[in-house]
């Protein structure tokens, strides 16, 4: 493949520029590099995975650090996977605590040629801790901008093809958006019941309440009385439907969802995608629009 030399220069960022731009921490060496003509990308799960493909095209190589199937909340890079870092050239991670190797990967990286780029750190809600953004299609699309500007600073030379490609996400976001407000816009119920806590920025931004069976890691389970209290509830507002989700143990889900004499629905916290999914050609878009018609149907939408 044709080689390319590109030059860097030492380059020291306030950190409320970093800020500004979504850029987590820069450390750069003066040091010329041979290697391909694709920017070696290496995203910390599916969905910024997803969005950086999307927004790098052509022009990237672009790894998914957790493997097919895997939860990854808990997952922990492998020897292998800390190679891949260190060579790397953009690293996507989303933040707000929800890669617990993060600060490892910093530590380990921080003096190499690589641009940490943390896409979920500071975008405002009322979420708190809750790292799950990309439920957001408004909030994602800002995630989208961020690894753009990643993009833009590690290959400035082709700023206007990353800028454009993300606008293209941006657009489809924003339709998915509207394909929500409309399709939630009226519905008899707003409470759902989910397996865990992923679903605060989606609720927040479309008038729901989730009711969650576990906290922002799947297992951070409720106790016997929130559980309890969680069910009394859900008799009250004649919850029909639980949702399970997609890698998490539907075990708690069908106990809940048997006390309640209610069906079982799946809602994809799009945290990763099965090999066989990948290969029937579902995506972030797909997933989010099955999670709409579900929410749809157990919150009586009409």
């Amino acid at each position: 493949m044709m080689k390319m030399i590109r030059q860097r220069r030492i380059i020291v960022i306030a950190l409320a520029v970093a800020a500004g731009l979504g850029l987590a921490v820069v450390f750069v060496r003066p040091l010329t590099l041979e290697k391909t003509d694709k920017i070696q990308v290496v995203a910390s799960f599916y969905p910024l995975y997803y969005f950086a493909q999307q927004v790098g095209g052509e022009k990237a190589e672009v790894e998914n650090l957790v493997p097919y199937g895997v939860e990854p909340h808990e997952y922990e890079p492998t020897p292998q996977d800390m190679v891949s870092l260190e060579n790397s050239e953009l690293v996507v991670l989303n933040g707000k605590g929800f890669e617990p190797w993060q600060d490892r990967v910093f530590q380990n990286i921080n003096s190499k040629n690589t641009l940490l780029v943390a896409v979920g750190e500071g975008l405002a809600s009322a979420e708190g801790e809750d790292p799950h953004v990309w439920l957001s299609p408004v909030l994602a699309g800002l995630m989208v901008g961020k690894i753009a500007d990643g993009f833009s600073w590690v290959d400035p030379q082709n700023t206007d093809y990353y800028q454009s490609n993300a606008r293209e996400a941006k657009e489809r976001l924003n339709a998915l958006d509207k394909l929500y407000r409309q399709g939630l816009a009226e519905c008899e119920q707003k409470e759902f019941i989910v397996s865990h806590a992923a679903f605060g920025y989606l609720a927040a931004a479309y008038g729901l309440v989730q009711l969650p069976l576990a906290g922002l890691s799947p297992d951070q389970e409720v106790s016997p009385r929130q559980l309890y209290e969680l069910i009394e509830l859900a008799r009250r507002n004649r919850v029909k439907y639980v949702f399970v989700e997609s890698l998490a143990n539907p075990k708690l889900v069908e106990t809940v969802a048997g006390e309640l004499h209610a069906q079982i629905l799946t809602l994809n916290p799009l945290e990763g995608l099965s090999r066989e999914e990948t290969a029937q050609g579902r995506d972030y878009f797909t997933e989010m629009e099955k999670n709409l018609e579900n929410l749809k149907t157990a919150l009586s939408c009409q």
